[in-house]
């Protein structure tokens, strides 16, 4: 397997100055996926995944096994790979422990000012279906739009290639590089699919299509 897959897609620096602190401990295990590579192995990161990503910066990874994404050959070690840039990261399966976890106010608050929506993500070659929170006023399709959150996380969702479902099941969220997007719909959680409307013809007065839960 070559070493230089990597394919550099470079953007504008992000604009909240994110930080993250050095290596600790054992790094953050993480399974990652390129257009063309699986990565399981640990990031050599302080603090959350996702603000080390959201840096866009190289990150030191180690313990590295990888395989190509279309199941041809199974994990092997990867010993020459020392670090992955995060823009040739398509989908990051994150975990509970990556990270300090909130406390129950700051839970509740989180609850309160996002509203969560049931979405189906296409990042070719590969289909995202979870929950997404955002704060009152965005709607789904702004993850198409510029920002400087580079990964948005999806929860309570499973990805796909083709028919095949892909990643680590219990992952507690789906990193989703925003760069890789090409389509976001809305969808009913239970299928996967568009919400099918309900027969008849409308009563008249406000149609409501945003609900928090």
């Amino acid at each position: 397997m070559p070493f230089d897959f990597l394919k550099r897609k470079k953007g504008p620096a992000p604009a909240d100055g994110a930080t993250v602190s050095g290596p600790a401990g054992e790094g953050i295990r993480f399974e990652g996926f390129t257009e063309d590579w699986r990565l399981v192995g640990r990031m050599q990161v302080g603090g959350r995944m996702s603000d080390a990503l959201n840096k866009r910066e190289p990150i030191e990874i180690t313990e590295i096994e990888w395989a190509p994404v279309d199941g041809s050959a199974a994990l092997a070690p990867a010993p020459g790979l020392k670090s992955v840039d995060p823009y040739d990261l398509v989908l990051v399966f994150a975990n509970d422990g990556a990270g300090p976890q909130p406390n129950d106010e700051e839970r509740t608050a989180h609850r309160v000012h996002k509203v969560s929506y049931g979405v189906a993500l296409e990042a070719p070659p590969y289909r995202v279906v979870g929950t997404v929170l955002l704060y009152p006023g965005s709607e789904p399709d702004s993850l198409l739009q510029r920002s400087s959150d580079m990964f948005v996380p999806i929860v309570d969702a499973t990805a796909t290639m083709g028919d095949t479902v892909i990643g680590t099941p219990s992952a507690s969220a789906i990193l989703v590089n925003r760069q890789y997007l090409r389509g976001v719909e809305q969808v009913d959680l239970r299928t996967g699919e568009r919400h099918r409307p309900l027969p008849g013809a409308p009563l008249g007065g406000t149609n409501w299509t945003d609900k928090a839960r």
